[in-house]
């Protein structure tokens, strides 16, 4: 073990790098980072290096949902079987249809019951076929469980509207428009980009992104047999092969920027993304615990919308209040492989924070939430 590696791992509960991005609507007003992008090589963590954000990615897909439903291709409430092409129902409630706006706000009754980290050549159809993959107790609509397999399937949808593979509708849809050197796994950025990309850790061995300075062998897990070829890619067919659950790679202050969008409701540095109508459909809570009608995650998720968290819910067994202030705040945390992540605007205050931290090491719970100790210290109100 090197005396760097063993250096890192003896300084837990202390994350291996973190960044932290404060903005309001006129740019950002601080940044702070600490920490090695990469142990192997020491490359010091910078505010411009992609990070796999985990959670806050289904945060930035649900911008592209709302983009193609202006532009009359999606619908939030129409049953998503007639764009998938096939039937997709709970086999224990046949007759309910499923939304986008049930998938996206994960009470859709669909389960991470079985794995949603999908091959290259999977069968989303044939996989969501199987009764294991629902809640045969609650029909859709009717019970919040945070699932994120509602994401693969919101995937397909979107590239069976457009014909696009998902990926590179997102770069059109959302990254590109907003000047973000960003991407869905590795393969719409530049070799240059996942060069630098941020190695996420756990217990100081590499769990995501040991690129080595290069882009990975295989951007997608691979198929079955071990091949990764793209070309075999099928519009709506694996939704999951890009991860839109979980694997944007893009900055903090990336991050940040997406947030400056939500606080200038929808419109960012002079470029409109999204209508006002649809920036505000992003602040409406479309579920809110009330002791009996979800799963909270011991008080983790209490108040949700489309792909956005709603922070902090005065009910009984909600602990959703990393800042400790009990304001009123939105947007989406990241929790995968090591790392934590979090995008929270304070509508009141005009301002946001967007912030990272891998080899977050859970020893102890957080003083005042359900969060961790390192995301409330990130998450601190300034």
């Amino acid at each position: 073990m090197s005396l760097l590696l063993a250096t890192v791992i003896a300084a837990t509960p202390h994350p291996v790098a973190s960044v932290r991005v404060t903005f309001d609507r006129r740019g950002e007003t601080a940044i702070a980072y600490s920490g090695p992008a990469d142990i192997a090589t020491g490359r010091p963590v910078t505010g411009d290096d992609p990070v796999r954000v985990a959670s806050i990615s289904k945060l930035v897909v649900a911008i592209g949902v709302l983009r193609l439903v202006e532009q009359g291709k999606l619908d939030l409430d129409a049953d998503v079987s007639g764009m998938l092409g096939w039937r997709l129902r709970n086999p224990a409630f046949p007759d309910t249809p499923i939304t986008l706006r049930l998938l996206l706000s994960h009470q859709s009754s669909l389960t991470d019951t079985i794995d949603y980290v999908l091959a290259l050549d999977a069968d989303l159809r044939g996989i969501l076929s199987d009764p294991r993959a629902w809640d045969a107790s609650h029909a859709p609509g009717t019970w919040f469980a945070y699932t994120n397999f509602n994401f693969p399937v919101v995937a397909a949808v979107m590239e069976r509207a457009t014909g696009e593979r998902f990926d590179r509708l997102m770069d059109r849809l959302v990254l590109r428009p907003l000047k973000l050197d960003a991407c869905y796994n590795w393969a719409s950025c530049t070799p240059a980009t996942a060069a630098r990309a941020v190695v996420i850790y756990r217990d100081g061995q590499p769990t995501k992104d040991d690129n080595r300075g290069a882009m990975p062998a295989c951007t997608v897990t691979p198929a079955a047999d071990g091949g990764c070829d793209l070309g075999k890619w099928r519009a709506g067919t694996n939704g999951a092969m890009f991860s839109p659950q979980g694997g944007l790679r893009i900055s903090a202050r990336g991050l940040a920027r997406i947030g400056r969008l939500l606080l200038g409701r929808g419109s960012v540095d002079g470029v409109r993304l999204l209508s006002r109508r649809s920036a505000a459909l992003l602040e409406t809570p479309l579920w809110t615990f009330n002791g009996s009608n979800g799963d909270t995650g011991n008080g983790f998720n209490c108040s949700y919308g489309l792909a956005v968290t709603f922070l902090a819910t005065r009910q009984a067994g909600c602990r959703d209040d990393p800042f400790g202030d009990g304001r009123q705040r939105f947007g989406h945390s990241g929790d995968a492989y090591g790392l934590r992540s979090g995008l929270w605007i304070d509508r009141r205050s005009g301002t946001g924070v967007a912030y990272f931290a891998t080899d977050v090491v859970v020893t102890e719970p957080g003083m005042r939430s359900a969060y961790t100790p390192v995301e409330e210290r990130l998450a601190r109100p300034d």
